[in-house]
């Protein structure tokens, strides 16, 4: 019986030493992707600012600007891009909606990310825009890649409308969790006015009659999980500017929002527990399910062979036969 149960051994152990391989550099690519229905929003407040008031066009210093950021996937549009794409997408329909120490709005822009939904890679289709505006992005943007590489990427900046380097700056602990922590600065550039202004009946294109520009610069902070490639932290050292013009005394410049922009406490804590959560389920795809193949294929290798070495010895003959074949060759003599 130690023959046939050593071959099963075998397959076995054949079986699962090649699945190591194919879960890591097979299943894993085709299985982790972001699903194409996801909602979440946060909350981000620069504590305190700077922001101008439109009445007298002079910047005021306010106890708090708040950011809130919504994000929804548009399954419908995927599944439209998909057709003709041929591969997995996913269409967020984001929203940066920016309001004063009064609730009132300072700033709304919309855009639409369309990207692939396992390299994070963006995909251009009909509707990729920013406020409106027809963009062609490269690089990411809101998400990096799973299994985050210890290096710079090309970073998508809404407000330019451009791409540029965002740096890595080294592994640092977050909560607990192992993250790597990105830089990106943008410098001052000329930028569109937003299409939905604070004040009633005043329109992007009145004020750029009027010789008035908007410029902007940004210095963005990120801690990413590198296993999931989820922010779990950001930041942003945020200005911006009204230059020249008309509306402006003397065609001087006038700050028309500055702040330090950080995600609100309770929103840090429930994206860190969501990534936990997440991050395991990517862990047991590239590294728990492989590795633990591996190891039980190696045991029930080495299980194997003792059976076939065992089956082999000679048999050693019992003590009863022994005694009865010295009887014979005693009669003999």
């Amino acid at each position: 019986m130690r023959r046939p149960a050593s071959l099963a051994l075998l397959a076995c152990a054949v079986f699962f030493t090649a699945l190591s391989p194919l879960m890591r550099w097979y299943a894993f690519p085709r299985l982790a992707k972001i699903p194409p229905g996801q909602y979440q929003d946060m909350v981000l407040e620069a504590t305190p600012a700077t922001l101008i008031d439109y009445g007298t066009m002079k910047a005021e210093q306010v106890p708090k600007v708040t950011i809130v950021q919504t994000l929804k996937g548009n399954v419908a549009e995927a599944r439209r891009i998909e057709q003709t794409a041929g591969r997995d997408v996913v269409v967020w329909d984001t929203l940066s909606y920016v309001a004063g120490p009064d609730g009132k709005m300072v700033s709304e822009i919309p855009e639409r990310y369309i990207f692939d939904a396992h390299s994070q890679e963006p995909v251009h289709a009909t509707g990729e825009m920013v406020d409106g505006d027809p963009v062609r992005r490269a690089g990411i943007e809101y998400k990096w890649p799973f299994l985050t590489e210890k290096r710079d990427y090309t970073y998508f900046d809404a407000q330019t409308r451009t791409s540029a380097p965002i740096h890595y700056k080294g592994t640092r602990t977050f909560h607990g969790l192992e993250v790597y922590y990105f830089e990106q600065t943008i410098p001052w550039t000329k930028v569109p006015l937003p299409k939905k202004m604070p004040v009633k009946g005043i329109t992007p294109q009145a004020v750029e009659k009027t010789g008035t520009t908007r410029w902007y610069t940004t210095t963005r902070m990120f801690w990413v999980d590198p296993v999931t490639g989820a922010p779990v932290n950001g930041e942003e050292i945020h200005k911006e500017e009204l230059r020249g013009g008309q509306l402006l005394p003397g065609g001087g410049t006038v700050t028309a929002f500055a702040g330090h922009v950080r995600m609100r406490d309770d929103y840090v804590k429930s994206t860190v527990a969501l990534v936990s959560s997440q991050r395991t389920l990517v862990l047991l795809l590239t590294s728990y399910l492989p590795w633990g193949f591996l190891t039980l294929g190696a045991a029930l290798l080495a299980l194997s062979l003792l059976l076939e070495a065992r089956g082999r010895r000679p048999r050693k003959a019992p003590e009863s036969e022994t005694v009865q074949a010295e009887g014979v060759v005693s009669g003999g003599t």
